[in-house]
């Protein structure tokens, strides 16, 4: 699952961060790191972008820019 797929007031934890060069060096400095927990805040009208929750703040992201994050919903005990 991505995490422009994740539904909103939903949370789960990123498994790996994709995108190529500065695109992924951009993502793990804005904290989505592998391990992070991360909430769907909210949608614009039209879906795009996305707004999460993550270490404390809230970060805008473009769902195309979503797509690349790769998370899972299922807690493991």
């Amino acid at each position: 699952m991505t995490l422009n797929e994740l539904p909103i007031g939903s949370t789960a934890r990123i498994i790996r961060v994709g995108g190529e060069g500065s695109l992924r060096c951009r993502f793990l400095d804005m904290g989505l790191i592998p391990k992070t927990a991360v909430t769907m805040q909210k949608a614009a009208p039209l879906g795009d972008p996305i707004e999460i929750h993550l270490r404390g703040y809230e970060l805008t992201l473009r769902k195309e820019d979503a797509e690349k994050i790769i998370i899972s919903t299922e807690e493991k005990p």
